[in-house]
């Protein structure tokens, strides 16, 4: 694929590509914008390609996933390292935001209450439209495995949200 038609299919995918990398960095927008930027180096610098083995949206969505994996190991790393410093100080994952409807919240919560594995598969499927073959992708397991964690997924989250959202 050629340097221009690869800016034009980034900027086609660029609004859900950012909400897949704000999911992957725990709702943290300067992270996701992080991992975003990186992942598009790596795409335009070549260290990423894109075969056709798959749809350019799945492999994008892969090469994000990967990309906020492997800062997130960096990011550990330098926390170990450094003293003074704890987990606490960098925010939680799914803290409520004040300016947040309460129903909004309480979804984000329950979610939060999710196996990674399942609150990916869900957010690729509901927020990003894939289906659970492409969400299988995404994540590098089988779709076995995926359906998997679609179904107990939804059956968590619906049993987390029964009687709390009207």
């Amino acid at each position: 694929m050629e340097e221009e038609e690869l800016r034009s299919e980034l900027e086609g995918h660029h609004p859900a590509a950012y909400g897949w990398a704000l999911h992957c960095c725990g709702r943290n927008p300067g992270d996701a914008e992080d991992v975003l930027q990186t992942a598009y180096v790596k795409i335009l610098g070549g260290r990423a390609r894109f075969n056709g083995g798959s749809s350019f949206r799945t492999w994008l969505f892969a090469v994000i996933r990967n990309t906020a994996a492997d800062q997130q190991r960096s990011w550990w790393r330098r926390l170990l390292r450094e003293s003074g410093w704890s987990a606490q100080q960098r925010g939680a994952p799914g803290d409520a935001r004040l300016d947040a409807p309460a129903d909004y919240v309480e979804l984000e919560n329950a979610m939060m209450q999710l196996s990674n594995r399942q609150r990916e598969v869900l957010h690729l499927t509901f927020y990003q439209g894939m289906t659970v073959e492409e969400a299988a992708e995404v994540m590098s397991v089988s779709v076995g495995s995926a359906r998997t964690h679609y179904e107990r997924g939804k059956a968590r989250l619906r049993s987390l949200l029964n009687g709390v959202l009207r």
